[in-house]
């Protein structure tokens, strides 16, 4: 008899959800809007609904079902207890022991990033490892740790949250999380922008990135690769802030590979290449051939994390 999983990515805007066999193919993926009103207390219901309504439309019994996995965008402890989600409205509570008590299937979940993590490991840009780092360099800057092919939550859920370690003393501009200095305001998205932006007021200096209107990190890649030099320079120092916190976390962790992913990820071969670079120039020697990979399953590499939480145990 066939069994089936589901991955479900909870997001500030949709929930996204995955049916998978219990091989690891998706069957099908869906979305549903992320109803943040009154405290977020109608999002664990409208996911059973709709994964009911799925079951109804596959003619699929739930006794063939082995359970959800769900990312979470906030810390979550190891036994299902999320500690806050800003972006969601919820408090602490246990959101794996509610969702199995609405569905009456078992459930396991974690923050959202770990499971991305876990999904390119499984069918991703880490297939055919078990340790590795992923790193979302998005509008903020995430990350995943998988050791020995299990999610590393750590006490407070707060395992694998390396846009936040500290790379700058002298920074005088505010991070999102209340601290200055974060890896996350010189390497995200919105990072590279702000760094554009001081570079292009800071100095005279010629670069096709003064004709832009609206920068973007794309634009500051895209000019690295024409030969701009200072789209080269910011490009540069992108690597470097990235690869020297990169060969911290690999004296900690000591990962097979590091799977970079994120929007920022779509500029390819020059920003693993740089972040490469500087990682060998600052990684402690027995750590010197970690690898560099691009994640591949883009925005569903959660719902297979979550897919393979259940699957693998």
């Amino acid at each position: 008899m066939a069994k089936y999983v589901f991955g479900v990515d909870i997001g500030g805007t949709t929930v996204k959800i995955g049916l998978f066999t219990a091989e690891g193919e998706m069957i099908d993926k869906w979305e549903i809007p992320t109803r943040t009103d009154e405290g977020g207390m109608y999002i664990l219901g409208d996911i059973t609904k709709s994964i009911e309504d799925k079951l109804a439309e596959k003619k699929i019994d739930k006794s063939d079902v082995e359970g959800i996995g769900m990312g979470v965008p906030g810390p979550v402890k190891e036994d299902g207890t999320v500690l806050r989600c800003a972006n969601l409205g919820w408090g602490i509570f246990n959101v794996a022991e509610e969702l199995s008590k609405l569905t009456g299937l078992k459930v396991k979940a974690g923050n959202d990033a770990n499971m991305a993590a876990l999904g390119e490991m499984w069918q991703g840009g880490g297939k055919g490892y078990e340790n590795i780092v992923m790193v979302t360099l998005g509008t903020g800057v995430g990350g995943g740790i998988i050791l020995n092919g299990r999610m590393l939550s750590g006490v407070n859920g707060a395992g694998g949250e390396i846009g936040h370690i500290q790379v700058n003393d002298d920074e005088t501009d505010v991070c999102g999380c209340g601290k200055k200095g974060c890896l996350e305001q010189y390497t995200s998205a919105t990072g590279i922008v702000r760094m554009a932006s001081r570079a292009l007021v800071n100095t005279d200096r010629p670069s096709s990135l003064r004709s832009v209107q609206y920068i973007s990190a794309k634009e500051v890649f895209d000019a690295a690769k024409n030969g701009d030099e200072l789209a080269m320079e910011l490009a540069e120092n992108h690597g470097k802030c990235l690869g020297k916190a990169l060969a911290q976390i690999a004296c900690v962790v000591d990962p097979d590979v590091f799977v970079i992913g994120g929007g920022v990820s779509r500029a390819g071969e020059i920003l693993t290449n740089l972040t490469s670079k500087y990682f060998q120039e600052y990684c402690f020697h027995a750590c010197k051939k970690t690898q560099f990979k691009l994640a591949t399953l883009g925005n569903d590499a959660g719902m297979y994390g979550g897919a393979c939480a259940i699957i693998t145990g």
